[in-house]
């Protein structure tokens, strides 16, 4: 059941994965809030005063205050609706969760973007990079329901939307995810039944789609 959050307005874009973080945490968390379409290639004023140094989608602001940055604003998203912690209370296990988070940052997204864009060796040498983060990923999670354990939390958030992408990295890239690290997909799976993942998720051929889109603005076909 939704609570009622006074003032909280998510500015975004519909297919970014880290959009998506903070739409899934608000979810899971069940918190109302006035979802705001961006338009990346003609940014709202509102975006730009939002978020005046990146000035990037997503931006969190509650009660007139914006906040910044999809890892930063799912962490202060768990820390403000306490209800269904997605972060661990043990130190530990809070900072390896904080790693893996931050490892899906630094890697999914660039390699995935040197997947579309290059092609010929370098494109080679990102799908290489590409199964291999995935492997790294598919090692931490082990025989785990979800990478904390029996309980969908931080590191899940920060990873389930590239899920969605797997397609368009496979057909780029020409490989099978599945074959590759089948426990990541099946626990793809897993998340996907989750109401907060699945409504929050876009088709994958229609992410292939929009690939598409980008490929032809930057001359890739």
């Amino acid at each position: 059941m939704a609570t009622a959050a006074k003032g909280v307005v998510l500015l975004d874009f519909w297919v970014s994965p880290f959009g998506q973080r903070c739409r899934i945490a608000l979810a899971e968390k069940g918190v109302e809030y006035e979802y705001k379409e961006e338009n990346l290639w003609d940014k709202s004023p509102l975006l730009l005063k939002a978020n005046p140094v990146h000035k990037k989608i997503p931006v969190l602001i509650h009660e007139g205050n914006p906040i910044c940055e999809s890892l930063v604003i799912v962490q202060y998203i768990d820390e403000v609706w306490s209800n269904n912690p997605l972060l661990p209370s043990d130190p530990y296990e809070r900072a390896q969760a904080r790693f893996w988070a931050d490892f899906v940052d630094k890697k999914i997204y660039e390699c995935g973007t040197r997947l579309w864009k290059l092609k010929g060796e370098a494109q080679e040498e990102a799908r290489k990079d590409m199964i291999e983060i995935l492997k790294l990923l598919e090692g931490e999670l082990g025989d785990k329901k979800y990478f904390g354990g029996e309980t969908f939390g931080f590191v899940d958030v920060a990873f389930v939307p590239f899920s969605a992408w797997f397609y368009s990295y496979e057909t780029c890239g020409n490989f099978s995810v599945e074959k590759e690290c089948p426990k990541l997909v099946a626990w793809a799976k897993r998340c996907m039944e989750r109401e907060s993942v699945s409504k929050s998720l876009h088709d994958p051929h229609k992410v292939h789609e929009f690939v598409g889109h980008l490929k032809k603005m930057y001359g890739v076909e």
